[in-house]
């Protein structure tokens, strides 16, 4: 039977190809204007490390200025650490099952490689607990030791699309990439890996775009002078010129991060550091009230707003666009079905239930909801693609996954049924005798 009502819908489709036309259409704007919003948003706020987003914590110690007002939550807090508390974390014993600190840096990059143009390089400064902690998947080789970080030695791992630019994608273990002259060698080779958003550093740009293209020993890079490519906030300024003032400043300029597999071990990191920061008082640091908050990775990436509120905004004022199209499908789709009155009226009469010419018109309108989504996934593709040209680090929120086709397609088909149930009912509850007299 559904064939035969599947027949019957596109004989009336191409019947009336005009206002057909336009309904589809009016349900392809909506649902692409929708979808283009909705799938930014939907890839935004996304976890981008599912099976370990409740298990890692990012950590914010309350060291600023004492003039400033109370502390009411983590928006509150500066997001990054200092580089004596970083240290102090990472070189002692914490209930914690791995920690990192990090930050994001860059340098001249060459191989002295004939044809090579040196160019400036993304690079992160970490500890090689960072690639455990965060899954990270690897091509060649592993990360650097222990060992190499505390000698400072001179050792990089890449990402795979900069070993496919460097070394044509051959294991290249082994060889030297230079940073501002200086040698490092490759001790691993990453695979693809994107995490988005890159959850691991949200405050300095760059949310949504690539993750960096090489890694080093944080205190090689310190050593080094890689200076910070983020934010560096200061509430007091350096006591004295040179990296080592710097260092003992009371700048934070680090990403925390650390793995806690239990509530009882969050809870036992959360009374070790609240008891450092107590330590730290003593000697005249931190003079706000005591506040130390860690927080997993969804409700941090809520802390530091990586979906701002004009998302939201844009989100539904483009729902309320889908309204108004199916608003008007209502009306087209209302003379439509009164304009088949008469077909109507002589199918009643001979024989035809009211369910039957429902379920007939139900299928009909269920194909102009199918094709009003084709429609508009083709708008939303466009629009996502326009949003990729204009907007600069979104390259990997302008697509359209199984979950949005299949989104797109549901809330279509749901719109057009929506539109179209009270033109049916109308033109069912319709009395055949008074259209056949005019036949």
């Amino acid at each position: 039977m559904f064939s035969y009502y599947l027949k019957l819908a596109l004989r009336s489709i191409r019947r009336n190809p005009v206002l057909s036309t336009l309904m589809v259409l009016a349900l392809g704007l909506g649902i692409g204007a929708f979808m283009t919003t909705y799938t930014v948003y939907y890839l935004m706020s996304g976890d981008p490390i599912p099976h370990k987003s409740d298990v890692l914590y990012a950590v914010q110690l309350d060291n600023w200025d004492p003039n400033d007002p109370p502390t009411e939550s983590q928006r509150d807090v500066q997001p990054q650490l200092t580089w004596r508390d970083a240290e102090y974390l990472m070189h002692n014993p914490t209930p914690a099952s791995d920690q990192a600190a990090m930050y994001r840096t860059g340098a001249i990059v060459e191989t002295g490689s004939e044809g090579q143009t040196p160019f400036e390089g993304n690079i992160r400064a970490t500890y090689p607990s960072f690639f455990p902690m965060f899954d990270v998947p690897f091509r060649y080789g592993r990360p650097w030791d222990l060992a190499a970080e505390s000698g400072h030695e001179r050792v990089v791992v890449l990402s795979r699309k900069m070993n496919d630019e460097l070394f044509e994608g051959e294991n290249s273990l082994g060889r030297t990439v230079k940073f501002n002259d200086t040698p490092f060698q490759v001790v691993g080779v990453l695979d693809d890996w994107r995490p988005t958003p890159r959850f691991y550093q949200v405050d300095s740009g760059g949310t949504f775009g690539d993750a960096e293209d090489f890694y080093v020993p944080l205190n090689t890079a310190v050593d080094r002078v890689f200076l910070p490519h983020g934010n560096v906030n200061c509430w007091l300024e350096p006591d004295g010129g040179g990296i080592e003032a710097f260092l003992r400043s009371e700048c934070v300029w680090l990403q925390f991060w650390a793995e806690l597999a239990t509530p009882d071990e969050a809870a036992s990191y959360k009374d070790f550091l609240d008891n450092y920061v107590r330590s730290q008082k003593e000697t005249g640091r931190f003079p706000r009230p005591l506040n130390t908050f860690i927080t997993p990775v969804m409700e941090w990436m809520d802390v530091m707003e990586v979906v701002s509120t004009d998302n939201r905004v844009l989100v539904r004022v483009a729902f309320l666009f889908l309204l108004v199209c199916v608003l008007n499908t209502v009306g087209l789709l209302l003379a439509k079905f009164l304009g088949k009155c008469p077909e109507v009226a002589l199918r009643r009469a001979m024989g035809a239930s009211r369910r039957a010419i429902f379920s007939q018109n139900l299928v009909e309108i269920g194909l102009i909801g199918v094709l009003g989504g084709a429609v508009g996934l083709a708008f939303a593709w466009l629009g996502l693609q326009l949003i990729d040209k204009l907007y600069r680090g979104y390259q990997h929120l302008v697509h359209l996954d199984a979950v949005m086709l299949v989104t797109a397609l549901v809330i279509a088909v749901a719109a057009s049924i929506a539109a179209g149930l009270y033109p049916v009912w109308r033109v069912t509850r319709l009395a055949p005798a008074g259209f056949l007299k005019t036949q």
